[in-house]
């Protein structure tokens, strides 16, 4: 029996491109699907990414997309990658950028109109192709949903899944027109947003299924605090909406097989000497001393303030700090001089792939004071290698980090250090929990080992995803 043709879109793909975790799944969710589906995974090929590298190459496929009264040239290129098949959109206008969605602290002002091209590339793939199923990432393949509700003799079914409520692609509603999209959908129950246009409701509103990406942040995004507005619409159709916890890609994620490590290492042996390595690399002394870090984007969502006021009495304590990141200008400056003036914190400002896995190898504790957090991945990758995560008890970290005290050896989910309320006040008082926790060697280092041994992988999730796109397509 052949296998049902899966499209699968997203905006950015690790290693291609990758600015957030939406890169990570929309790696490894796709190569844990292909035992069921025949997989084509679709993205932008921005000017960043390396063809000569990956192989990247024309496929023989060029067409034009119209979008109001203009045509966009579109040419479709391919490669495999870890046995997954690799679809690559380039046009002009959505590709040769420096930035993919825009510099820091801003979108650019064109996104609707290059991110509208793509969304039209994909609706031509399924009118060249049959998919069964149309998987879209986030509000960049978000009109796709609406595009085939007006072609119905495209028979494809379209599963939706919200990553981060908070960015759902908001556009003045003059750019309806140069969309081409009909303003008739420019209504309450459609794609209207407090005047603006919104390319997340489209999907909501036109989109067969709706995901997100933990239980607890399904339940969470229906009201007030986290709903960022569409908590009434999200209500109105939560019929189909399911919260599937997301994984991560335990190959790439292995410290048994990471090649950027001095030693990889699968017990804690190993796994300190990772951490006097990297104490050295970083000029940070006290091999004994426990090491926190913090890795992920300077934004507010990810608690930056909160991090920022604990981290003078932090920096106080027997403890190094490492901090690694970029996004907002005015926190770097914060966290910068935060580390001149303490000398057991150390500072690199930007995305380094290699020195993340590094720091999770190293680390004891991993910082993760989000104000929300649809999932979080870097909380299972510090399972993974090791490092015990203090978190803000919200969203997919609710669904993924139990609290310590409740330490269960037989269990199957990870075990690290909670806090109710987002504060400065309660985050140091998780830190406190930390110091004495890392005191206790055997309870400490029976943790560390239990959570390095749990299945944080796709495979249970994928299974989800699979049964819903059977379900969708029959």
């Amino acid at each position: 029996m052949s296998k049902k043709r899966l499209l699968f879109a997203a905006s950015e793909v690790y290693p291609f491109a990758k600015t957030g975790g939406l890169a990570d799944v929309a790696h490894a969710l796709p190569k844990a699907l292909t035992e069921r589906f025949d997989v084509d995974v679709v993205m932008p090929l921005y000017q960043s990414i390396d063809r000569e590298q990956y192989a990247i190459r024309p496929i023989g496929e060029k067409f034009e997309v119209s979008m109001g009264n203009a045509a966009y040239e579109v040419q479709l290129f391919g490669c495999t990658y870890q046995e997954v098949r690799y679809r690559f959109v380039y046009s002009p206008l959505l590709c040769e950028r420096e930035f993919l969605y825009g510099p820091p602290h801003s979108g650019y002002e064109d996104n609707a109109l290059r991110f509208g091209i793509f969304n039209y590339a994909l609706l031509a793939m399924m009118q060249m192709s049959e998919y069964a199923i149309a998987h879209l990432n986030d509000w960049q393949c978000a009109l796709v949903a609406l595009l085939l509700h007006e072609r119905p003799e495209i028979h494809t079914r379209t599963l939706f899944t919200i990553h981060n409520l908070a960015y759902q692609g908001t556009f003045p509603s003059e750019i309806l027109s140069d969309l081409g999209i009909d303003e008739k959908y420019f209504t309450m129950e459609g794609i209207e947003f407090y005047g603006q246009v919104s390319f997340m409701k489209a999907a909501i509103a036109y989109a067969d299924a709706v995901t997100t990406v933990s239980p607890t942040y399904a339940k969470e995004i229906l009201t007030e605090e986290f709903g960022c507005g569409l908590e009434g619409f999200l209500r109105a159709h939560r019929k189909k909406l399911v919260g599937i916890l997301n994984g991560i890609d335990t190959e790439h994620f292995s410290p048994q097989n990471d090649t950027v490590l001095l030693t990889p290492y699968s017990d804690l042996k190993g796994k300190r000497i990772n951490k006097s390595d990297y104490l050295k690399s970083v000029s940070l002394k006290g091999i004994n001393k426990p090491l926190f870090v913090f890795i992920g984007r300077f934004t507010g969502q990810k608690g930056m303030q909160i991090l920022i006021d604990t981290l003078p009495k932090l920096a106080g304590l027997e403890c190094n700090v490492a901090i690694l990141g970029e996004g907002e200008e005015s926190y770097r400056e914060e966290v910068e001089k935060l580390a001149h003036a303490h000398r057991n914190v150390y500072f690199h400002f930007g995305y380094d792939e290699v020195q993340s896995h590094r720091m999770y190898a190293a680390a004891d504790f991993l910082l993760m004071p989000s104000l929300f957090e649809p999932c979080g991945l870097n909380q299972l990758i510090a399972f993974a290698y090791g490092a015990v995560p203090i978190v803000h008890h919200v969203g997919g970290l609710i669904d993924s980090v139990k609290r310590f005290e409740k330490f269960d050896p037989d269990a199957k989910n990870g075990f690290g250090i909670a806090f109710e309320r987002p504060s400065e006040r309660a985050c140091l008082h998780a830190m406190a929990k930390a110091m004495d926790l890392y005191q206790d060697k055997k309870l400490y280092n029976a943790i560390v080992k239990h959570n390095m041994n749990c299945d944080f992988s796709w495979t249970e999730s994928a299974k989800v995803y699979a049964d819903l796109y059977d379900t969708l397509s029959r």
